[in-house]
């Protein structure tokens, strides 16, 4: 293993390998390039991981399990999916660049944070990531933040969904946060009133694809909603089989985004993969918060995109089906891509992302060999 020039480093709990697990395929194409390690200090964790990729899992539990393990590796990047406290114990090591590579694109007030001046860089997917950064945090170097797209979207994940001649509405809600700030879910509010409007539009199938967290949700109202959601299309699916209304539980949304003709999401990276995937076909953003001018602020994709609330929702089937029939906001959803992803086509991702860790990868051996360098001569002075 003393050939290892890039560790990905996850430090959390099974709940949360899906932040991870989106990054495998992508890892595994780096891996070809420059061989590849995942560290996790979860046991549970390096279990689940192992059954998804066929690069090696190792695992540290303890902190002095895992400076043994960067010392034997001897790698040259760790790359980070999210900002776990544990992150700060790989941070010491300082003779490696550390890189944050975040698990999705989205306007969550977390992805902004002090969090990103602990690593050398910081890999972002464009303009709207460089800008959040900007206008959310003081003496932030900018040179640290990379735009590399999101390699994710890249890939072509096979279907999860099974044809239809139906048109298909997505309804993805995100999980309640880890805090108040962050909790942008619509399902505890909104969820059962969404869900009954798609199911009044005529010759729609409806599909429920939630956060994987909420499946695993232990906040009351989150987990109450989500079974009377599952209840109501398991209802719907009894009255008209023909239908083909789903709920996927488990998977990959980028497997099921491409066979969706209309998606209504809440802030999260699932809009924004919407955005940038199916560009042609309309959104519908929620807005548990009631803050129409925030989120406008906040939320560019809002602007593109009809606004789901409290006041709204029960005109929710009415405009879905205008929707439907003509979208009046595609043209500034490709004006709004731009904005989130720069001018990437297919492909641009990956290849950027590959590119700059192998940047890093040979800029880590520049700079310790400069190191090196300074102590022979100061040794030699001395």
């Amino acid at each position: 293993m003393n050939d290892v020039h890039v560790i990905a480093y996850f430090a959390d709990d099974p709940t949360r390998t899906y932040q991870l697990v989106q990054w495998l395929d992508v890892l595994a194409l780096l891996h070809e390039q420059h061989p590849v390690a995942i560290v996790v200090r979860d046991a549970a964790s390096g279990e689940v991981l192992r059954e998804r990729t066929d690069l090696p899992v190792l695992t540290a539990v303890e902190f002095p399990e895992l400076t043994a393990l960067y010392d034997r590796l001897d790698a040259k990047v760790v790359l980070y999916c999210n900002n776990s406290m544990l992150n700060f114990q790989s941070l010491l090591d300082g003779r490696r660049l550390h890189v944050h590579i975040n698990h999705g694109e989205s306007d969550k007030q977390s992805m902004a944070s002090n969090n990103a001046k602990a690593y050398d860089r910081v890999f972002v997917a464009g303009e709207a990531a460089v800008q959040r950064h900007v206008s959310g945090l003081l003496e932030l170097d900018t040179r640290r933040l990379v735009r590399t797209g999101r390699p994710q979207l890249d890939l072509r994940p096979a279907p999860l969904l099974a044809p239809s001649a139906r048109r298909t509405v997505l309804y993805a809600p995100t999980w309640e946060g880890d805090a108040d700030y962050n909790d942008y879910t619509s399902l505890d509010v909104l969820g059962a009133l969404i869900v009954e409007a798609v199911l009044e539009v005529p010759d729609v199938r409806l599909v429920y694809k939630p956060h994987p967290k909420i499946v695993t949700s232990t906040t009351p109202a989150v987990r109450d909603a989500h079974l009377e959601v599952l209840r109501l299309v398991a209802e719907a699916g009894e009255r008209d089989p023909g239908a083909g209304h789903a709920q996927v539980l488990r998977g990959d949304i980028l497997a099921v985004i491409p066979d969706c003709d209309a998606m209504i999401t809440d802030v999260s990276s699932v809009g924004l993969d919407w955005l940038y995937l199916r560009t042609e076909k309309p959104i519908f953003l929620t807005d548990r918060h009631h803050d129409g001018e925030r989120l406008r602020r906040e939320v560019p994709v809002s602007r593109c995109a009809d606004v789901v609330d409290s006041t709204t929702v029960g005109r929710l089937t009415s405009l879905l089906t205008a929707r439907l029939e003509r979208d009046e906001h595609h043209l500034a959803r490709l004006a709004m891509r731009h904005h989130y992803f720069d001018d990437l086509q297919v492909g641009d991702s990956t290849r950027h992302f590959l590119d700059s860790v192998s940047d890093l990868v040979h800029l880590r051996d520049r700079l310790v060999g400069e190191v090196a360098g300074d102590e022979q001569v100061v040794d030699t002075i001395a």
